[in-house]
C-alpha cells in the first residue's frame, strides 16, 4: 500500500431536503471531489496525495466540508473555486487556507 503524504475528505453525505442543517452532497461537494481529483493527477500527485468521498463528518451547516489529514485541518463552505487554492497552499506550501478553516 503507498504511503500518502495527505489524505483529503471531501464529505458527499445526502440529508432530506428538510433538515435545517442542509447536507453537504446537496452543496455540490461531489464537483468539489471531482476537480481536487483531477488537479491532483493533472499535477502528478497520483499515488502521493489521496482525494476521496466521506460520508457524514457531522458538520453539516459548515458544508461542503473538507479535512485534510495528516494535519486533520478543517475547511468548510468550500467550492470548485477553492480547490486550487487548496491543492497550491497547503497541499504544496505546507500553508493551511485560513479563510476556509473553521
Amino acid at each position: 500500500m503507498p504511503h500518502y503524504t495527505h489524505h483529503i475528505f471531501v464529505c458527499e453525505n445526502v440529508r432530506d431536503q428538510s433538515d435545517p442543517r442542509g447536507s453537504c452532497g446537496a452543496k455540490g461537494s461531489e464537483e468539489i471531489r471531482k476537480k481536487m481529483k483531477a488537479e491532483l493527477k493533472q499535477r502528478g500527485f497520483k499515488g502521493k496525495v489521496r482525494a476521496n468521498q466521506a460520508g457524514c463528518l457531522d458538520q453539516c451547516e459548515h458544508g461542503p466540508v473538507v479535512v485534510v489529514y495528516p494535519e486533520a485541518v478543517w475547511y468548510g463552505k468550500v467550492q470548485t473555486d477553492d480547490v486550487h487554492e487548496i491543492i497550491e497552499s497547503h497541499i504544496i506550501e505546507g500553508k493551511p487556507v485560513e479563510r476556509l478553516r473553521f
